[in-house]
């Protein structure tokens, strides 16, 4: 089966869709920009391996390929239009390759998001590059800049669940509705594309936490110029991870694991205003700290000092 067959069996669709001329099929595709719009790229590339593990289900591979992509396009208030993709396969396997777009087309179909183009090369190993085109009122695009001081610093959902559902994989430990419940946050993330959109109308700044929450609120932060504090008790964990963990343990992962995909943001408005927005997005949001004048990021834990640093996931370091 060469790469043709892959595209025509697997990936083609009609694309005839709003804001589409030109579809799968040709050099590029043509697409119709909607009016007052700014348009958004985003791209994320997954290596077997590093992104995920090799024994990962191929319907789950597809879908967290697009769901953390949907994720920036979140962070930024956006909706998402279009998206391409390039795969790379030492081996083109029939049951591997329909478990992976069937997973990779239930995550774009939540959110009316059209596949439009891209390729397939032989490699390797398994190199997943999702490019999502979205849109946005002119000038609404929430920024990792624009925090001020005085601002309350939020999050939305649970942290650290990703992150040990993935520990958990790696591990082996015994199956229990908890150990689900976390592996099924690292396999099939949440894209907050409701909540964006809803908290773009009073944050002043967001970002997605793909590197954990304490290194992607520190680029928070350092794109806007400000400082912060981050009171640890407030960090919301589900009770499946405390179920399962010491609260110690809990917080190392809600701190550092990363591929939460939740959105932090901050904002100066009312809490009752914050609560709403939750509640109509069907999301929890939780305050957790504060914009600060000057630089850098210092936690508190019960209102005491708690020395920490985190600088994330570097790919070269």
């Amino acid at each position: 089966m060469d790469e043709f067959e892959i595209i025509r069996r697997y990936f083609a669709r009609e694309s005839s869709g709003e804001g589409i001329r030109v579809g799968i099929g040709d050099d590029g595709a043509v697409l119709i920009p909607s009016r007052d719009c700014d348009l958004i790229s985003v791209v994320d590339t997954l290596v077997s391996g590093i992104h995920f593990p090799e024994t990962l289900a191929p319907a789950d591979i597809g879908y967290r390929a697009v769901a953390v992509n949907l994720s920036d396009i979140a962070a930024m208030g956006a909706r998402p239009r279009w998206m391409t993709l390039a795969l790379t396969l030492a081996n083109a396997e029939p049951v591997w390759l329909d478990g992976f777009a069937r997973g990779l087309f239930e995550a774009a179909d939540e959110h009316a998001l059209a596949l439009v183009g891209g390729d397939t090369t032989r490699g390797e190993q398994t190199v997943i590059s999702v490019q999502i085109i979205a849109d946005v009122d002119t000038g609404k695009a929430m920024l990792r800049a624009g925090a001020q001081p005085g601002d309350a610093i939020y999050v939305t959902g649970t942290v650290g669940d990703a992150a040990a559902g993935l520990s958990i994989l790696q591990s082996g430990l015994p199956r229990s509705d908890d150990v689900d419940y976390l592996i099924r946050q690292f396999t099939r993330p949440a894209a907050r594309i409701e909540a964006g959109a809803a908290i773009a109308s009073i944050a002043h700044a967001a970002i997605d936490l793909s590197d954990g929450l304490y290194a992607d609120l520190e680029k928070l932060l350092l794109a806007s110029g400000v400082a912060g504090s981050l009171e640890l008790a407030d960090i919301p964990l589900s009770s499946q991870l405390t179920n399962l963990m010491h609260e110690d343990d809990a917080l190392r992962f809600a701190l550092a694991g990363g591929d939460d995909y939740e959105l932090c943001f901050t904002a100066s408005a009312a809490e009752d205003k914050i609560a709403d927005i939750g509640e109509s997005a069907g999301v929890a949001i939780t305050r957790l700290g504060q914009v600060l004048e000057g630089s850098g990021l210092k936690c508190t834990r019960n209102g005491d000092e708690y020395d920490y640093q985190d600088a994330g996931y570097r790919h070269f370091n």
